[in-house]
């Protein structure tokens, strides 16, 4: 219920010795409320005329009580904004420095709603956590200690009472917990295929296969919408138990209260303040249960988000390497690696030097974007003898490697930034002029002229929306402008481009790969002559290898490969 990682956060105990001074001064004033409105009803009740002074002290400690709950709320939503935006900062830190090979492993759903979802559950969870267990700790505490004044046998009956009512809410708080684990599992499997389904819809559509998925979608969020709701009746039938407990606690109580003061053993005064009492020595635990769903939702977020920040990082090697240059050679050997699922890649040896092209073709699924991961250092393979510039190693997650390196996926990401910043993001020191040269050669200038602001303007999700043609535009002028970075990887950049996009695109990106160490991942066979050497992939492995010429020679799979994507009839 309480995981106690939450008190180790940085200023929780600055908070919680705030919290808990606030905490006694508000049971001070529940104390002095309810005497000073029960001794307003006695001597009303005694025939005495009204008393202002207790009627203003009752008011009096009344606002008091109201302003401290404001008060301890807005230091709570101040406190666990910023631990909530310091989670979400490490997490996406995380993401950043381990990248594929995390997303892989979690599953993009998974940390997408972590990082949403998951964030605001866990602010919510260090908002109930510290003021309700605060108050359980503190207020009924010192209630009690006011009841024994009044009647110490009234007291005594209540104070026997609580442990029932405790007992009660752990049974049935761990029927609730188990569910609730099984059911943040659920929610995790839900949005993982759920996102992926959604970044694959053309695809599927295109298979003609999207009915298909919608009807797993709705199985799974149907079946998720089930054990949910089986989770919240158990949650509810622990807050009716606690309220119908609580209720019948204080009608013991008046009953006997009632009896005592028709015998005369007790006075209406300490009675009445017996009574007013009574709901708040029992309302902690009551707003506790009636957000306890709250919390276990916001305990396993809690955990997850730990356990995903304090995962252990990928491997990585830094190699003091200079830039690629026409005598550089990188040697791979029988690189390997396995997803979670079982697919497995390679094993795959090459050899590279200087400044060539490089192809990497194959069918949907025989592990391009693979490879091209593996060699972006953006997943580690599960071994490897890499040689890259005369220095050994198992991994291309080389810091020096990535710093050289323009990345250019399927749809490239467009910041929710000016276009100036968006293409000069390799080079942020580019000048105005050299961003415009960079526009105009990638064919970005009707663009440029139809933005309100220019340069200023802009773009990004939300804001000015691109084509994919004029997306992966900006991602060559932003390798354009830095002509320093002399590796080039391309994971299918024209994929989902009409071939008048496609074409024109291809003009402006050949002279971008002059002398530079390209590699090249496509299934679109028209690149393909462009290539100095060609990798040929299928169902994860590298089969063939070699120049367009060696291959076509060779009349191996390449060329079953090419004569099926031409819709050839190769049966022989």
């Amino acid at each position: 219920m309480i995981d106690k990682q939450l008190f180790k956060i940085d200023g929780a105990g600055s908070i919680l010795k705030k919290l808990a001074g606030l905490e006694i001064l508000q049971a001070f004033f529940i104390v002095g409320q309810a005497l000073a409105l029960a001794s307003v009803l006695s001597k009303l009740w005694a025939g005495q005329p009204l008393d202002w002074l207790l009627l203003i002290t009752f008011a009096a400690c009344f606002i008091a009580r109201q302003l401290i709950s404001t008060l301890r709320d807005s230091m709570l939503e101040k406190y666990s904004g910023r631990v909530a935006e310091e989670l979400r900062q490490q997490l996406l830190n995380k993401v950043f420095r381990d990248g594929q090979a995390l997303v892989q492993k979690q599953g993009t759903g998974s940390l997408i709603t972590m990082s949403l979802d998951g964030v605001d559950e866990v602010r919510q969870y260090i908002k109930l956590i510290y003021s309700k267990v605060l108050t359980m700790m503190i207020v009924p505490v010192l209630i009690f200690v006011g009841m024994l004044f009044l009647s110490w046998t009234s007291a005594v009956i209540l104070l026997v009472m609580y442990p029932l009512i405790v007992l009660f809410m752990i049974i049935l708080g761990h029927a609730a917990q188990d569910r609730a684990i099984k059911q943040f599992g659920n929610f995790q499997v839900l949005s993982n295929n759920f996102i992926d389904s959604l970044r694959g819809i053309d695809t599927l559509k295109y298979l003609g296969l999207s009915k298909r998925y919608s009807k797993s979608i709705f199985n799974l969020s149907e079946g998720f919408r089930k054990k949910t709701m089986a989770v919240l009746k158990v949650a509810m039938l622990s807050t009716f138990a606690l309220d119908f407990f609580t209720t019948l606690s204080i009608a013991i109580i008046a009953v006997f209260l009632g009896f005592d003061l028709m015998n005369g053993k007790i006075a209406l005064f300490p009675a009445l303040g017996i009574l007013i009492l009574a709901p708040d020595y029992f309302l902690p635990i009551r707003d506790f249960a009636g957000d306890f769903h709250a919390t276990l939702n916001g305990k396993n977020a809690f955990k997850r988000i730990n356990e995903l920040i304090n995962l252990p990082e990928e491997k990585t090697n830094d190699l003091p390497l200079k830039t690629w240059s026409a005598q550089d050679q990188l040697k791979i050997k029988n690189l390997k690696f396995t997803y979670q699922k079982g697919t497995e890649i390679g094993p795959v040896s090459l050899q590279v030097q200087g400044f060539k092209k490089i192809g990497i073709i194959g069918m949907s699924g025989s592990g391009k974007t693979s490879l091209i991961n593996l060699l972006s250092g953006f997943l580690t393979p599960d071994q490897a003898q890499i040689e890259l510039q005369g220095q050994e190693t198992t991994t291309m997650n080389i810091p020096a490697w990535q710093r050289q390196m323009t990345y250019i996926p399927q749809e490239p990401y467009v910041f929710t930034k000016r276009l100036r910043e968006n293409i000069a993001f390799y080079n942020p020191q580019a000048s105005d002029d050299e961003i415009k040269q960079a526009i105009h050669i990638m064919g970005l200038d009707a663009l440029l002229n139809d933005l309100p602001n220019g340069l200023d303007t802009v773009i990004g999700r939300g804001k000015r929306v691109l084509s994919g043609g004029q997306s992966q535009r900006i991602a060559l002028a932003r390798a354009f402008l830095d002509p320093k970075r002399k590796i080039m990887i391309f994971d299918e950049p024209t994929a989902h481009l009409d071939i008048e996009t496609e074409i024109d695109l291809k003009k402006r990106m050949m002279p971008l790969m002059q002398n530079k160490l390209v590699f090249f991942a496509t299934h679109r066979l028209h690149w393909l002559k462009e290539m100095d050497y060609i990798l040929v992939m299928d169902h994860g492995q590298l089969v063939e290898q070699g120049s367009y010429e060696q291959l076509q020679k060779n009349q191996g799979y390449f060329c079953k490969l090419m004569a099926g994507m031409r819709g050839e009839n190769n049966d022989q």
